[in-house]
């Protein structure tokens, strides 16, 4: 018990010199200090990361930037490596889709799929559904043309190749990034139906699966929005979205606004993305301020220490379901394709692109011999976006080449393009063709 005591105020003495209060650490934080050697815990700052720093900062000045507009964070494990107003919030672009990523990782959890219901207000006779088809959304972000596929076929499975009635749409449905329910509705009735394809569609079902059937659903009484349950139907499919780890995947590396609004909109708006967020990563909230769930408006703010504390929680909530931030975000020398294309980054690194106006900013992990993990953030504003874009590759390729290169990130994330249009995510519910005397029987007990 003495030994205990002695170790819990050597170790608070070492975190009061280095400048932090053991009060303000979680209990994570707090274990991994006390697992920490003594004598090996590294200097602060770093001396590399220091003059790297230091260096850009005076040519963005020479350049008439203010470096009051140039946050840096960098740190490894608990200690800091550089930083230059790391805890002053600062426009961060894309950067707040960190803040998105990790409240739907904490309200959902990663294996979460969004289901989207499909109903029928008549019975099915040779082939034709005498009624209504009745898609029922709860917000799936990644609808899209393969998944409409794979929807008309499922029904073509269940004999129905033609609606005498409407397609109607309720609940939160959204196809191909689509917040118009009326033109996501319009996309799922061409989508089911190769006779309406148009070249764009086509392609999509050219990357499909060999041997994938061309789906036939004919709607004859067009598309409608409802904006109440329909109460007098029957479930015929549920439809399971891709796993959300999947979906986060692709709206990182495509940086895609409106996926990551979709999922804002879903876990209540800006203001609770900032909150849970700031909870989850353990920073003031003053530090995460969020107008939306994507970005866009330079009133979106985020320091760089808050963007690095929200990337390690997102690894730390990974961490039980054996996945890493490498699965979520796109990888340098790996996912060569979306945010990553032109830039010029260490291989291994993970990274998270902003860009908007005069804004450039970047955060990730990037993986080192000598300093192990290193999470970084940098949010540039005042100047050239392309010249800002070409500083911070420089910055990681300086240090990285300083600390040594470590092995890539091991990613668990499937295949997206061979995930897509998978008919097996399409359960059946009813095969049932219920007569229609037997569906006005149903209707007049429900009603008695």
């Amino acid at each position: 018990m003495l030994l205990q005591r002695l170790s819990s105020g050597l170790m608070a003495l070492m975190l009061e010199l280095v400048g932090i209060q053991p009060a303000h650490l979680n209990t994570v934080q707090l274990l991994a200090w006390q697992d920490a050697a003594l004598f090996s815990l590294p200097s602060e700052p770093d001396p590399a990361a220091a003059s790297v720093i230091k260096q850009s900062l005076k040519g963005w000045s020479t350049k008439g930037l203010a470096t009051s507009n140039q946050g840096v964070w960098m740190q490894s494990g608990m200690t800091r490596l550089a930083n230059n107003q790391g805890t002053v919030p600062l426009p961060a672009a894309s950067l707040t889709k960190i803040a998105t990523t990790l409240a739907a990782l904490q309200h959902w959890g990663p294996n979460h799929q969004f289901e989207t219901l499909v109903s029928a207000t008549g019975p099915i006779k040779n082939g034709v559904l005498q009624g209504d088809l009745v898609i029922t959304g709860s917000g799936d972000p990644f609808f899209v043309w393969e998944e409409a596929i794979a929807l008309g076929n499922t029904l073509n499975k269940q004999g129905i190749r033609r609606v005498t009635g409407r397609l109607i749409v309720t609940g939160d449905f959204y196809m191909n990034y689509q917040e118009n329910q009326l033109l996501s509705a319009q996309m799922l009735a061409s989508g089911m139906n190769s006779a309406l394809w148009s070249r764009a569609v086509t392609l999509h079902y050219s990357r499909m699966r060999k041997g994938t059937p061309k789906p036939q659903v004919a709607i004859a009484g067009g598309v409608a929005i409802a904006s109440y349950p329909i109460p007098k139907k029957y479930e015929l499919i549920r439809h399971r979205s891709l796993p959300l780890t999947q979906i986060l995947k692709e709206l990182n590396i495509y940086s895609n606004n409106a996926m990551s609004e979709m999922l804002a909109t879903s876990l209540g708006g800006a203001k609770v993305v900032a909150k849970l967020a700031s909870q989850t990563a353990d920073v003031p909230q003053q530090e995460i301020q969020l107008i939306n769930g994507s970005g866009l408006g330079m009133e979106n703010r985020i320091s760089p220490r808050a963007a690095c504390a929200m990337l390690m929680a997102i690894e730390r909530s990974l961490k039980p379901h054996q996945l890493t931030v490498a699965d979520l975000f796109p990888v340098s020398g790996r996912d060569n394709r979306g945010t990553l294309l032109t830039r010029n980054i260490p291989q291994g690194t993970v990274i998270k692109t902003g860009t908007l106006r005069e804004v450039s900013a970047l955060a990730g992990v990037m993986p080192t011999r000598d300093r192990g993990l290193v999470w970084f953030a940098i949010i540039n504003r005042g100047g050239d976006i392309a010249s800002f874009k070409a500083q911070q590759d420089q910055i990681l390729t300086q240090l990285s080449k300083q600390w040594g290169t470590a092995s890539l990130p091991k990613v668990t994330t499937t295949n997206i393009q061979a995930s897509l249009g998978d008919t097996r995510r399409n359960e059946i519910i009813s095969e049932v063709r219920i007569p229609l005397e037997d569906l006005k029987i149903r209707e007049s007990k429900s009603n008695s």
